[in-house]
Order: structure tokens, then C-alpha cells, then sequence
């Protein structure tokens, strides 16, 4: 039976209560308070195997007093619990020493077997503290059981160099998740470089990558630094890496073994010290068995993997999501907006297969496109309804339909001109009010996105060429706004 004493602090006398009897229950002697104070009082004095702390309390709060017990105490494994389930307070918590953070509510097996694990590990690795930066943005949003997953092997990531595997369908957010292991680890001082391997061409991807020297194939009037030279000391981020050419691929793997690289047409190998996180919507294992992907290479990449869950698996996230998106667009210069409960649910129940990026188009579309302030279910019905056809809300299935501005159009008829009813519109009407509404709607468009075009496009639901060939005939000024 296992031994050893637990110090639990936490104002909640009922936690307390519960963590007492099951800890005692697995062997362990307890004590318990609910003041920040007695908890300091007792590290001060060398008592208890291990300390089991809320983060807000009456008199105090956990992440001041956590560094000043790890200087009296720096093999005292912490572990932090806290109903504030953010991505910022797993960051804190780590950052602060904590051996572990667990969101409230937590599973109570769990939390006796991660002390079981504390109590055994060897002593000298205590503390897991790395500093960082107070942000003014969370990067990542949402509460739900399956973020806090993420949050919590983000925060064990930070202060370790590993290679990271992010798996997860499009628009779930593996740049962000990649951008926060940077701005949050060790490297965040060094730059972070993303590729996306699906958006260059398959004989240019070797160049971008490691670079090229002046000669080396034809157009290669001067050298150019690759990724690799412009991400040294920082992060690259090879986004959907399962798209990167088999020759390419063998390139890579030999920088993982070996942390040196040649550039295209050149002889000399030049050291790196890049960290790797790659990125990829697909099942990389079927990939591998098609012979399409490199079975040594995945290895290579998979050192640590994280999943992130698409957005129908934390629909209790939409709210904040939500929240956060139309702030975003009131700064940068759209009307204020908010939802109505009935037009939550109506989001609740859509299976969302753009993920969270079409959550925020749909957001921006609402703003820029509908003057009343508080956006009801009808709108978002109406909004949501062209993809609902195919992918739909939760009882539909099947692959996402992209609206086309055509229909988007038709959605908008009945606002501008009342509908025509049982009525046969005249001739070319059609064409006419195509000519009236399709101007301001693409200029709706490009505001809602800050005139970034391939975004517009994304938002309307056109091809990108087919945007700027529109723009082009409607002879229409782009002014990207800065950021």
C-alpha cells in the first residue's frame, strides 16, 4: 500500500472532504485547510510528501505562494487544481513549478494515480518552472474536457524540446496550437516559421525548405535561404505534413537524424537547431501503408502526439468562441453584435464541418452583413441552412458544401427586395439584382476580412481566382488594413 503525507488546501469544504477519503482510502495521511496561509505555514516547516492546492483561496492565491514554496521546498511536487479551466492557468501552473494541473471537475482515480506517480518519480526533477511572458491574448479558447486534454500536454511541452505531431481536421487550430508551444517554450525568443506543404509546388517544396544556391536549377539567379535557415533557433512548423513528396520526405528524416541539412545545388552541410512541430489532417498510418509516406520519418515526427478535437466534440466552447470572434471584429471596425440563447442553440446543434475557422467566418459574415444588433436563431438558421443541406446540422451527415456567392445572393433577396411570393419575377431580374447586390457583398466581405482576399473567398464561398477575376471586372479598390 502506498505511503506518504498529502497536504490538500482548498476554501471548498465539501473538495476537501472527498479528496480526504479517497486519498486516505489509496494509504495516504491527509491534512486539510482552506486558507493559502496554513498551507504556507506547513511547507515552511518541512511537512507533507506533496501538496494538492486550489489556485484562488480566501486569503491568498496559489500562483504567488507555489514559487516561494519551491524555493524552501524545490522537490515538493505540487499539483494545482482550479475550476478556472483555461489555457493560460495550465500555462501558469507550470510555469510556477506545479508537477501537475488538473481542471475542476476531475476524475477521482485519476488524481490518486497521478499522486501515486509524484510520490514515486526520483527526486531532483521537482519543479518543471519556466518563465513566460504574461499574454494579453489567450490563444486558444474554450473549457470543455477535451481542451483541457491540450491544455495540459501543452503545459508539460513548454519547457522541453521535443518534436510534436498536432493531428486534427481543417480549421480546428494547429497553427495556434503550434504558435502557442512557441510563444510559451523555450524558443519563443528565436522566430517561428510556418509551410504548408499542400500550398507549394511538389518540385519547389526541397528549396523552400533547405534553400538554394545560385545556379542550381534553372531561375535560381541568386541564392535563397530556406525555411530551415530562417527558422534557426526557433520553430518550423511544417504544416500538413502529409502532403510533403516522398523525396522531400527523405531529405527531412535525414535532418532529424543527423541536425544537419544541404541546400539545393549545395555541397557543404550546414548544422541546424530548429524545432520541429509538423501538422497534419489526415490518418498518416493509412498514408504509410499506401507507401505514400515515410513509416521511419512518422516515427521521427510522433514523438509526442496531440489531438485536437473538431468543434462537434466541444460544442460547449461555441459560446466563448463566439464571444471572442465578434470582439475581434469590433476592433477591427464592424458593429457590435451578440446572440440570442435560441441562436446558441441553433449553433449547439450544427455539426460544424468547417470546425472553428467557419464558426469565425460565419461571425464575420453575421456582422458585416446584418445591421440589427443581437443576432437571433432565424439568422443563424438562415446563415448556416446552404451547408446544412449536405453536412447539416446534427441529425445530417456527409461531406462540406462550399456556398456559393450565387446563393449567398438568393439567402439575401428577401432583405433587399420582400420577395416575390407566388409571383413569376420578370425577365433578367435575376441578372439585375446579381449586378445591384454582388458589389457591396463581395466589399462586405473584404472589410469583414480586412481586404485579405483569400480569406473573402473562404467567406463567400468562391474560388479565390474566380474572387480576384470579380474584383478585377467590378474594378473595385482592396486596401488591406494593417493588423
Amino acid at each position: 500500500m502506498p505511503t506518504g503525507n498529502i497536504l490538500i488546501a482548498d476554501d471548498d469544504a465539501a473538495i476537501r472532504t472527498v479528496l480526504n477519503q479517497a486519498l486516505a482510502r489509496a494509504g495516504y495521511e491527509v491534512r486539510t485547510t482552506g486558507q493559502a496561509a496554513t498551507l504556507w505555514t506547513w511547507a515552511a516547516q518541512g511537512l507533507g510528501d506533496l501538496i494538492i492546492t486550489d489556485v484562488v483561496m480566501p486569503d491568498g492565491n496559489a500562483f504567488d505562494l507555489l514559487p516561494r514554496i519551491k524555493r524552501v521546498r524545490p522537490d515538493l511536487p505540487i499539483i494545482v487544481m482550479s475550476a478556472q479551466n483555461t489555457f493560460m492557468t495550465a500555462i501558469k501552473a507550470s510555469e510556477r513549478g506545479a508537477y501537475e494541473y488538473l481542471p475542476k471537475p476531475f476524475d477521482l482515480k485519476e488524481l490518486v494515480a497521478i499522486v501515486g506517480r509524484a510520490l514515486s518519480r526520483p527526486r531532483g526533477d521537482g519543479g518543471r518552472a519556466n518563465a513566460v511572458a504574461e499574454a494579453d491574448d489567450i490563444p486558444l479558447i474554450g473549457r470543455s474536457p477535451a481542451m483541457q486534454d491540450v491544455y495540459r500536454a501543452l503545459a508539460r511541452l513548454m519547457p522541453i524540446d521535443l518534436t510534436v505531431m498536432i493531428n486534427g481536421e481543417s480549421g480546428t487550430g494547429k497553427e495556434l496550437v503550434a504558435r502557442a508551444l512557441h510563444d510559451y517554450g523555450k524558443r519563443r525568443n528565436g522566430p517561428f516559421v510556418a509551410i504548408n506543404m499542400a500550398a507549394i509546388p511538389k518540385d519547389l517544396i526541397e528549396s523552400e525548405l533547405f534553400g538554394h544556391e545560385k545556379g542550381a536549377f534553372t531561375g535560381a539567379l541568386t541564392r535563397s535561404s530556406g525555411r530551415f535557415e530562417q527558422a534557426e533557433g526557433g520553430t518550423l512548423f511544417l504544416d500538413e505534413i502529409g502532403d510533403m513528396p516522398m523525396e522531400a520526405q527523405t531529405r527531412l528524416l535525414r535532418v532529424l537524424q543527423q541536425g544537419e541539412y544541404t541546400t539545393v545545388g549545395g555541397r557543404t552541410p550546414i548544422k541546424t537547431n530548429v524545432r520541429i512541430v509538423a501538422a497534419t489532417n489526415k490518418d498518416l498510418r493509412i498514408s504509410i501503408a499506401q507507401g505514400l509516406f515515410r513509416e521511419d520519418l512518422f516515427f521521427r515526427l510522433n514523438v509526442v502526439p496531440i489531438r485536437l478535437p473538431p468543434l462537434r466534440e466541444r460544442v460547449e466552447d461555441i459560446p466563448d468562441l463566439a464571444r471572442h470572434f465578434f470582439s475581434l471584429v469590433e476592433k477591427e471596425g464592424l458593429p457590435r453584435k451578440q446572440i440570442d440563447s435560441e441562436a446558441m442553440d441553433v449553433m449547439r446543434r450544427y455539426r460544424w464541418p468547417g470546425n472553428v475557422r467557419e464558426l469565425e467566418n460565419l461571425v464575420r459574415r453575421l456582422a458585416a452583413l446584418y445591421p440589427q444588433e443581437t443576432i437571433t436563431a432565424p439568422i443563424v438558421e438562415t446563415e448556416l441552412q446552404p451547408a446544412s443541406a449536405t453536412s447539416g446540422f446534427a441529425h445530417n451527415s456527409g461531406p462540406e458544401r462550399a456556398e456559393t456567392l450565387s446563393g449567398s445572393v438568393e439567402r439575401h433577396l428577401g432583405q433587399y427586395f420582400g420577395g416575390f411570393g407566388d409571383n413569376i419575377p420578370p425577365p433578367g431580374l435575376y441578372h439585375r439584382i446579381l449586378r445591384e447586390v454582388e458589389p457591396p457583398l463581395i466589399a462586405a466581405a473584404l472589410a469583414a476580412t480586412r481586404g485579405n482576399q483569400i480569406r473573402a473567398a473562404e467567406l463567400l464561398g468562391l474560388n479565390r481566382n474566380t474572387l480576384r477575376k470579380k474584383i478585377r471586372e467590378l474594378d473595385m479598390q482592396v486596401v488591406r488594413s494593417p493588423r
